[in-house]
């Protein structure tokens, strides 16, 4: 039985969208593939907000995660986190013999701008890392206030995971000042899986052109430089079939409005938060929480397994908690095309799991 995902993603795919992935293949080295990515990249600025150049990877967003700190990191790179994701970017760090610290937010709370002060104000490091939206905890962390600390220390390269926000929290990468800002194809996009983005500045790329170690397939430098020399062509073979979907669907983004778009993601957060909150608490300090996913403390102790499986026999599935959160959260994601008729459906049929007859007797631990 297929399920309709209320989870982190992947996300749900709109038929129209996956039928675009089974155009005919063009070669990769031809005119058409050039014309593709060019007409792709330029759409994708408007999404990011950015002149800054877009480059294409057929990989997760995790991968180009990893690509960017090794590219980027000339002295010692300050990780920022409040979940996960947020210290993935270290563990990419150490594992790849990259000077790094990792400096961690309270529970449930945003990076702040004095917590960053605090750390650059030392004059250790030329890298910073941020989670603009962490799926693990549900937070967005205030890029603006950010912003303005980073903006004091020109020597410093911004990278920012934007992998859970891009088209459906707003970014404004080129007014923020983000360096690198990291997006994948199966969150906010409404995209399958298989496609990393990134934009890129021409400040990280002098960067890297003094970094001797920067990888092969993940070399930022040598994506950033193989546009120009092949004409928006790649190193390695890419994914033509999402990127054929990819160039509908970004239409698509862009005839509902990115403003508009950004204004349903807030609807439909604002919506879990409130159904939440009948029934459990919220993880997140609720003027950090997210737009496109929600973490709830589970404080009736349900067991989600049978919560979990309650709802697949009813066509949805949500998601448990991530990492140490894993039980003591869960999640329910609410991003990409996401409607405020289908979140509607799953909410009511969360309702009468949880909160009709002995049913929440029977599923809790």
């Amino acid at each position: 039985m297929s399920k309709k995902l209320f989870i982190p993603g992947p996300v749900n795919v709109r038929d129209d969208v996956l039928a675009e992935m089974t155009n005919s293949i063009i070669g990769h080295r031809t005119m058409a593939a050039s014309d593709l990515q060019r007409g792709i990249s330029k759409k994708l600025q408007k999404v990011f907000y950015t002149n800054n150049r877009i480059i294409l990877s057929t990989s997760s967003g995790t991968a180009l995660m990893e690509g960017a700190i090794r590219s980027f990191t000339k002295k010692r790179a300050a990780v920022f986190s409040n979940g996960f994701f947020g210290t993935l970017w270290y563990e990419m760090a150490i594992y790849n013999n990259i000077e790094a610290d990792l400096f961690v937010s309270e529970k449930g709370k945003p990076i702040s701008g004095k917590m960053v002060d605090e750390v650059l104000s030392t004059g250790k490091y030329d890298l910073i890392t941020i989670t603009h939206n962490e799926t693990s905890s549900g937070i967005t962390n205030p890029m603006e206030e950010i912003s303005k600390v980073i903006k004091k220390y020109p020597e410093i390269v911004w990278l920012v995971d934007g992998v859970s926000s891009i088209g459906g929290i707003k970014l404004e990468v080129d007014k923020l000042g983000v360096d690198v800002c990291i997006v994948s194809s199966q969150k906010c996009l409404g995209l399958p899986p298989g496609m990393a983005i990134a934009s890129v500045s021409e400040k990280a790329i002098k960067r890297a052109r003094n970094i001797d170690f920067r990888g092969y397939y993940l070399d930022f430098l040598e994506l950033y430089e193989t546009i120009d020399t092949t004409d928006y062509q790649y190193i390695s073979t890419p994914n033509i079939p999402l990127m054929f979907a990819m160039n509908y669907q970004l239409d698509k983004i862009l005839d509902e409005g990115l403003e508009n778009r950004f204004k349903r993601h807030k609807i439909l957060g604002n919506m879990v938060r409130d159904w939440a909150k009948k029934y459990f608490t919220l993880y997140t300090e609720e003027d950090y929480a997210s737009n496109t996913v929600t973490t709830i403390e589970n404080t009736m102790n349900i067991d989600f397994d049978l919560l979990n499986e309650e709802l697949g026999r009813r066509g949805f599935q949500i998601s448990n908690g991530y990492g140490d959160l894993k039980d003591k959260t869960f999640r329910i994601g609410h991003m990409a095309d996401c409607t405020v008729d289908e979140l509607e459906e799953l909410l009511e049929n969360l309702d009468e799991i949880i909160g009709k007859g002995n049913y929440s007797e029977a599923i809790a631990v």
